[in-house]
């Protein structure tokens, strides 16, 4: 198992592998970028593809190799990662129980199941049984065939409290379990019935075509009940991360480089029916981070086709702050003769052909928006447009697009491009302001220069592709328990140790002798001088007259806490002389 997944990384190149889904710039013998995992705009990501790892040094801290990339990015259990890099490679994976067990996949392996019977019982229900007329006539009246009803596995659960539940127990399943994956309801009393009753059945699947959860929709019943019940947050299902219809839509995506996104079920099966293979689903109207990664692996370009009224526009634009983060070319399709693209294709299909062909860019359709909205010729209402429109302006990562949208905001407002640079320069250094008032420091500034320090000069010992003349040339200053980590202190010593026996280290064979629990650390110092940070305008020698004398002044303080002995008057008077000759070798530097 162990040289399977040696093979399976060896044989990924962990920067082209990375690259497919981030922007990468090179740095040194590393690659940086902006952090996918968590929101930032300095690149603190960084790759390093002569060891096949990368870390992130901002606010996540994530780290790992092409594995924990994939797990990270498509949530994902290792043995998936795993069997999709194997399968990525060419690599015959053998998975041994014995010698590897993951409880995660074993788990979302079990529920996967459940879900894929129980999506066949309710295409049984809706199919073969009378249960199921009247929602086959209702699908009928939608327009749909038989053959994309199949296709998209649509079901109905019938009018009863337990059948599923019943359905399932013979099939091995226990009720927890039926209740952790959300097809079934736990009473006040204790009892279990099942979730979805009287519901067209829409499976919710991911891009592998795994059956994740169900969308259920009424088709007659009290005006009390929704309109529709999803399952709830289980181990697999995740209604960020959903994107109805991906599993059949991803091939079109990828080959027409754009997708649609609309809001309903049936506003992508529709369409999907009458040939427009790469539209998706969402749930609600929020467009995810999740989604958005996701969708990064298709296509850099996103048509939106949401609903243009105040919940729709809203949601639009809390969608331009994740995907501007990706670098998406966003543009919006509005439905004018009808209320959404179900009953747009169905109403008039050549008007719908020819909408979808002259998307606008979301900036144009947010612009004209606000426009609408502050109509008059006033002062007024100029001033509430830039209110509304700066911003989003100020958002645009891109200076060509920033800038085509300032000349063409200025031109609106009647004023300079001057203006409403100055207006987003303000909005800037107000958002800064207010992200330094959020900062907590849970540390103390001294010792976080120190570590600092003490992880750089190590990295550029690590890093560099003569570590022997590097450690020759700082030998003399520093010694492994001057780090202010015991991990550092750690690592520290058995580098210096190794690179005594040889004269050319393998770094990448040193890594791999570490012991389990300071890999992840090395990993992560190895990487840390690629970072961006103050301290690559500081010369090597000097930092590590630094990290010395820390380390006395810790030594010093650690003295005066103890007990005075003769012994201890003695290395006090000792460590300060030393102290002092530091300090000097610093000012000369």
């Amino acid at each position: 198992m162990e040289n399977q997944i040696e093979e399976i990384k060896s044989k990924v190149d962990i920067v082209e592998f990375i690259g497919g889904f981030v922007t990468l710039k090179k740095a040194g013998r590393n690659f940086k970028a902006v952090c996918p995992f968590h929101q930032e705009k300095s690149p603190s990501f960084v790759i390093s593809p002569d060891r096949g790892i990368w870390h992130c040094f901002g606010a996540c801290g994530e780290g790992g190799d092409v594995i924990k990339f994939l797990m990270k990015w498509e949530n994902i259990t290792f043995i998936e990662a795993l069997k999709e890099l194997a399968k990525k490679t060419g690599v015959k994976l053998t998975l041994n129980k014995i010698s590897f067990e993951d409880k995660t996949w074993e788990k979302k392996e079990k529920y996967l199941g459940m879900n894929q019977l129980a999506s066949e019982f309710f295409q049984y229900i809706l199919n073969k049984t009378d249960f199921g007329k009247k929602a086959s006539e209702y699908l009928k009246s939608r327009l749909l065939n038989k053959a994309i009803i199949d296709k998209f596995g649509l079901g109905y659960s019938p009018s009863s409290w337990d059948s599923l539940k019943l359905f399932l127990k013979k099939k091995k399943y226990e009720e927890e379990e039926m209740f952790e994956n959300g097809l079934i309801v736990k009473s006040e009393r204790g009892t279990y019935y099942d979730r979805f009753r009287g519901r067209l059945m829409f499976p919710l699947s991911d891009s592998r075509n795994n059956v994740l959860g169900f969308s259920g929709r009424i088709l007659e019943g009290s005006e009390k009940e929704a309109k529709y019940v999803n399952t709830p947050e289980t181990p697999i299902y995740h209604k960020r991360e959903c994107l109805f219809g991906i599993n059949l839509a991803l091939e079109e995506i990828k080959k027409q480089k754009n997708v649609y996104i609309v809001e309903g079920e049936l506003d992508m099966i529709t369409p999907y029916q009458h040939g427009y293979s790469n539209f998706v689903a969402i749930k609600g109207t929020a467009l995810t981070n999740e989604q958005l990664k996701l969708l990064k692996r298709y296509t850099d370009k996103i048509t939106l086709m949401m609903d243009a009224d105040v919940a729709g526009i809203e949601s639009i634009k809390r969608g331009i702050d994740e995907a501007e983060k990706y670098d998406f070319e966003i543009r919006v399709v509005t439905i004018d003769y009808a209320k959404d693209p179900d009953e747009a294709i169905n109403k008039d299909p050549e008007k719908f052909k020819k909408l979808i062909t002259k998307p606008i860019p979301i900036y144009d359709f947010l612009i004209d928006v606000a426009q609408k909205k502050y109509p008059e010729d006033t002062a007024f209402a100029k001033k509430k447009i830039g209110e509304e429109l700066i911003p989003m302006i100020e958002k645009i990562n891109n200076p060509i697009v920033r800038t085509f949208y300032i000349k063409k905001i200025a031109e609106i407002l009647e004023v300079s491009e001057n203006t409403v640079e100055n207006l987003i320069g303000q909005l800037k250094r107000k958002k800064f302001q207010q992200s330094l008032n959020k900062i907590k420091y849970n540390k103390p500034i001294e010792d976080n220069r120190e570590l600092m320090i003490d992880k750089y000069v190590l990295s550029i010992m690590f890093q560099s592709s003569d570590p022997n003349k590097i450690y020759h040339n700082i030998i003399e200053i520093l010694k492994p328990e001057y780090f202010l980590n015991p991990s550092y202190q750690k690592i520290g010593r058995l580098f210096f140790e190794e690179i005594q026996k040889q004269e050319k280290i393998n770094i990448n064979i040193f890594g791999k002798k570490l012991p389990d629990e300071l890999r992840p650390i090395f990993d992560e110092i190895y990487l840390y001088a690629s970072a961006d940070h103050t301290l690559a305008n500081e010369s090597l020698d000097r930092l590590a007259f630094e990290i010395k004398k820390h380390y006395f002044k810790r030594e010093i303080k650690k003295i005066l806490s103890e007990e005075e002995t003769e012994d201890k008057k003695k290395q006090l008077v000792e460590i300060s002389k030393n102290l002092k000759e530091v300090e000097k070798t610093l000012i000369s530097l």
